[in-house]
C-alpha cells in the first residue's frame, strides 16, 4: 500500500511486532481506523517477538486455567504431572526479588495483575499455547513436576505468534506499510498529529489523531549499544531483529519527554560464539544455551566465575549473558557430562552449533578455543574433588546438591563431572532488549498524556535493573498493557482533537495498552 493512499487514521502504530499488533487489534476493536509502519521487509517482520520461543509468564491458581488456555492439557496424565500454581504474590516476589525492588510499582501492578487476561486476549486473536514440558518440567520417578512460573509457551514460538497475529491484521482490513521507519513526530495544535517517515528512499509524511509507539528499542544499534550500556556491548551478539534501531526513543526524547529506567542495563543471555552478528529467523531462538545450571561455565583462564546453580535458569540467565560479556575474550564454554546430554534442551542439538566432545578432559582442554588447558583441568579437578551432601540430584526443585569449599560454590545440580563423554558449547553474549525508556513529564507544557509507549519501550520500566526480571514476561508484556487506565495508554495523543469530531480515537486510548503484555524472552527466551 502507498503511503499516500492511507490517509489520516484514526491510530497510528509504529512497529509490527507482537506489541504493535497487540495494539492495532485493540484500537481496532474498539472502532478505530488503524495502519502500522514497520522498518523490515515483510519477510523480516515482528521484531524480536519472532525470534522468541514462546514461553509466557502470566498467574495462575490451578490446572483448570491452564486448561482454559490449552485445552489440550486434559489429555495428559494429569496424576503424574505437578502444574503447580503461580500466584501474583509469587509473581511479585520475583519481581521484586531479581530486580532488587527497582521495578515500577504501577507497572508491576498492571504486568501481574493483568497477565492471565493478556493470555485469554492471545487466544482470542488465534493464538495457541501448550505444556511447557520438557522446558519447564522434567520427568522424574515417572512424574513432570514444573517450576519457575512458566506453564505454558505459544505453539510454532515467535514466528508463529507473528504470522497468526498478522493474520488477525489482515482479517480487519488493518493495513501494514513495509519498509517504511518513522523519523520524526509531527506536532501541531498542542499535540502529536502523525509522523514523517522514510520509505524505500522517499520521505513521506503520515498523518494520524494518535501514534502509538511499539518499535522496539536500541539494541540492534551498536553506537548506542556503546554510548549507553558501555565498554563492549558495541560487541555483542544481536538475539532478535537487525531493525531494532532506537528511532522510537530518539524521536520521543525529540519531542520533549523523559527518561526513566536503567539506560546502562539491558537483557542478555549466553549465545553462541559462532552465531550471526543478528537473529536469524530460521534458527530463531536456538543459539542461546539455557542448561548451564547443570555443567560448569569457565572463561578463557579456564575458571568458574559465577554459581551455575544459583536459581533455575529462568532466574540467572539474563544475569549471566552479562557476566560473560565482562570475561577476557568476552567468551565462554559450558562444560557436561554424558549424565546430564538427556536434559539438554534442543537448543543443544542443532547444526550450527560450537561444540567439543572428547572421552576425558584432557582431551577436552586444548579443543576449547581460547581457554588455557592447564587452569581449565586445575578447575575440573577442584570442582569434583569439592565435598558435597548425601542427596540426590533433581532438576525439578532447588535440590541442594551443593559444593563446599571452593572459591564459587554451585549452590545446586552439582553433580560431578565423571561419566565421558564430555561435551562444551562455546558461548558469548547476545543482547535482547536494553531498559532504558522515555516517557511523559510535564515540560514546556508537554502534556503528561502525551507520550507512552509499548511493548519493549514498556517493559524496560516495569523491570529496570538489568532486564533481571523472571524470564518469559517480555511476551506478557508485548500482549498486556491493552487494558489500562487513559494514564497508561500507549499512545502520542493528538490533544488538537475535539471529542465530539474524534470520540473513536478517544475511546481506544484506554485499550492500546495492549500490545506490551507477552515476551520475547528474546523475546526469545
Amino acid at each position: 500500500m502507498a503511503a499516500a493512499d492511507l490517509g489520516c487514521v484514526d491510530v497510528l502504530v509504529i512497529g509490527a511486532g507482537n506489541a504493535a499488533a497487540n495494539a492495532a487489534l485493540q484500537a481496532r476493536e474498539m472502532g478505530a481506523t488503524v495502519a502500522m509502519l514497520e522498518t523490515a521487509p515483510k519477510q523480516a517482520r515482528g521484531g524480536n517477538s519472532a525470534f522468541t520461543g514462546g514461553a509466557f509468564r502470566f498467574a495462575f491458581g490451578t490446572v483448570e486455567d491452564l486448561v482454559a488456555l490449552a485445552p489440550d492439557i486434559r489429555d495428559l496424565d494429569l496424576a503424574n504431572v505437578d502444574f503447580g500454581s503461580y500466584t501474583a504474590e509469587q509473581y511479585y516476589d520475583d519481581m521484586h526479588r531479581l530486580t532488587e525492588y527497582r521495578c515500577d510499582p504501577d507497572l508491576t501492578d498492571v504486568l501481574i495483575g493483568e497477565s492471565y487476561a493478556a493470555a485469554l486476549w492471545l487466544k482470542k486473536q488465534g493464538i495457541r499455547f501448550q505444556p511447557a514440558l520438557g522446558r519447564q518440567a522434567f520427568k522424574v520417578d515417572g512424574k513432570f513436576k514444573f517450576w519457575g512460573g512458566l506453564a505454558c509457551h505459544l505453539l510454532g514460538g515467535g514466528a508463529q505468534l507473528v504470522k497468526t497475529l498478522h493474520e488477525a491484521l489482515e482479517r480487519v482490513g488493518i493495513q501494514v506499510l513495509y519498509d517504511t521507519t518513522a523519523v520524526a513526530l509531527i506536532r501541531a495544535d498542542g499535540g502529536v498529529q502523525g509522523v514523517r517517515a522514510r520509505q524505500r528512499g522517499e520521505d513521506i509524511e503520515l498523518r494520524a489523531k494518535a501514534v502509538v509507539l511499539a518499535c522496539g528499542g536500541f539494541e540492534s544499534n551498536p553506537e548506542m549499544r556503546a554510548r549507553y550500556l558501555g565498554a563492549n556491548w558495541d560487541l555483542a551478539k544481536v538475539r532478535g531483529t537487525r531493525f531494532n534501531n532506537g528511532q522510537g526513543h530518539r524521536m520521543a526524547i525529540e519531542l520533549g519527554a523523559a527518561t526513566h529506567g536503567h539506560w546502562s542495563g539491558a537483557h542478555a543471555v549466553q549465545w553462541d560464539m559462532n552465531a550471526p552478528p543478528y537473529g536469524d529467523l530460521t534458527i530463531g531462538d536456538r543459539f542461546q544455551k539455557h542448561n548451564y545450571p547443570f555443567g560448569i561455565i569457565v572463561n578463557a583462564r579456564g575458571q568458574r566465575f559465577v554459581d551455575e546453580g544459583a536459581d533455575f535458569h529462568s532466574y540467572t540467565y539474563a544475569k549471566y549473558g552479562h557476566e560473560v560479556l565482562k570475561q577476557p575474550g568476552l567468551f565462554a564454554w559450558q562444560v557436561f557430562d554424558q549424565k546430564i546430554v538427556g536434559l539438554l534442551r534442543e537448543e543443544y542439538r542443532i547444526a550450527r552449533i560450537t561444540k567439543e566432545t572428547a572421552d576425558t578432559f584432557e582431551e577436552l582442554a586444548p579443543k576449547l578455543t581460547g581457554v588455557d588447558a592447564k587452569g581449565f583441568l586445575e578447575t575440573v579437578r577442584a570442582f569434583n574433588a569439592a565435598p558435597r551432601p548425601d542427596v540426590p540430584f533433581n532438576p525439578n526443585i532447588h535440590d541442594g546438591l551443593a559444593t563446599r569449599g571452593l572459591a564459587i560454590d554451585k549452590s545446586n545440580w552439582a553433580n560431578r563431572l565423571d561419566v565421558p563423554p564430555y561435551h562444551a558449547y562455546g558461548v558469548t553474549t547476545g543482547i535482547q532488549v536494553h531498559v532504558g525508556d522515555a516517557g511523559p513529564r510535564d515540560i514546556d507544557h508537554l502534556e503528561p498524556q502525551l507520550l507512552d509507549r509499548a511493548g519493549e519501550q514498556r517493559v524496560r520500566r516495569a523491570r529496570r535493573l538489568h532486564g533481571r526480571a523472571p524470564r518469559d514476561d517480555l511476551l506478557e508484556v508485548g500482549g498486556r498493557f491493552h487494558r489500562c487506565s487513559p494514564q497508561h495508554a500507549v499512545v502520542l495523543k493528538s490533544f488538537g482533537l475535539h471529542e465530539a469530531a474524534a470520540a473513536s480515537a478517544h475511546a481506544v486510548i484506554p485499550a492500546l495498552v495492549a500490545g506490551i503484555h507477552h515476551s520475547a524472552c528474546s523475546g526469545a527466551c
